[in-house]
């Protein structure tokens, strides 16, 4: 049986077919506050995705924008799409890449990798709007390991599926007998939903854990209505549509196989494994950025984000 930290007797769950409820807490990643819905203390990850940041919607005046200066990964992919604004990616591969709305950024950091997002310098010449996710992706065991890597793909390169009232981009994995080019470890599946108002549209079957987030207007899942903002978790195997409010709706929808085993999450790190967290963290902190096992992303390696000692004290959460 998959390992699924909320099929046990002490998880809330709602009647009917949901199974979580989750309102995200908000979490300042640097000057800029985020919606975090996963992890969760109801859910730790739905599917393989083991963190879901809302960001934005966000107004800068000139000269703003964002500054995530470069920071260690392990055992992840991160995803990032938006629906607004722009980043600049740099990592330590030497991937400089800016991403726009409907475009995915896709980085494999396996057994390590440092990255930065920033808002670049022409964007800050104006006022700029940001909005859009990110999340994170539990890597399989066998997998952990493999060699950092990085993938962009522009808007057309991603599947569209369209009916009345609706507009769903496959970003990553298959889903309605599509597949996205996206290169993927595990079974997954994550969407970008538009409804038109009353439009109805169903989650796919073919997998075995399935969410739902609301990022603008309403939805209607089973007589329950749910604002945006909320990630609804459903129960394996039921039949689920999701019906939009008067002003139509805007979902990521997200999901996949459970993982087979835990995962522990201290900071930037993912693992199967506690000793591989804290091995990532000594290495981190002694900044051997020419024999270590990471490196700063070339174009931008004059800061980085350090680890504090109180918080180098703390321990990897299940």
């Amino acid at each position: 049986m998959s390992w699924n930290p909320t099929q046990s007797p002490e998880c809330p769950s709602a009647a009917g077919a949901l199974e979580t409820l989750i309102v995200p807490r908000a979490r300042d990643i640097g000057g800029f506050d985020v919606r975090r819905a996963l992890p969760s203390p109801k859910r730790q990850m739905v599917g393989p995705f083991i963190f879901f940041d809302q960001m934005g919607p966000a107004e800068f005046i000139t000269d703003g924008g964002i500054d995530v200066r470069p920071h260690p990964h392990i055992g992840l992919g991160t995803v990032t799409y938006l629906y607004q604004g722009e980043f600049e990616h740099r990592d330590s591969i030497g991937t400089h890449q800016m991403i726009y709305p409907g475009e995915v950024n896709w980085m494999t950091a396996g057994r390590g990798v440092t990255h930065s997002e920033r808002t670049s310098e022409e964007t800050r010449a104006t006022r700029n709007k940001l909005f859009g996710i990110q999340t994170w992706i539990a890597l399989p065991e066998d997998k952990e390991d493999i060699a950092p890597d990085f993938e962009h793909h522009k808007e057309a390169a991603l599947p569209v599926i369209t009916d009345t009232g609706v507009t769903a981009r496959l970003i990553l994995g298959d889903a309605y007998g599509e597949t996205s080019p996206v290169t993927m470890h595990s079974e997954t599946f994550y969407a970008d939903v538009v409804l038109a108002a009353g439009a109805s549209f169903p989650l796919p079957d073919n997998h075995e854990d399935r969410g739902i987030y609301v990022t603008e207007g309403s939805i209607e899942v089973a007589g329950d209505t749910f604002p945006a903002g909320r990630m609804m978790v459903f129960r394996p195997g039921d039949s689920i549509s999701a019906k939009a409010g008067p002003q139509g709706a805007r979902l990521m929808v997200l999901g996949g196989a459970t993982m087979n085993e835990k995962r522990y999450i201290w900071w930037n790190f993912v693992s199967s494994s506690k000793d591989k967290i804290e091995e990532a963290k000594e290495a981190w902190m002694a900044a051997d950025w020419e024999n270590g096992p990471f490196q700063l992303p070339p174009g931008d390696d004059d800061e980085h984000i350090p680890i504090t000692p109180e918080y180098a004290r703390t321990t990897p959460k299940d």
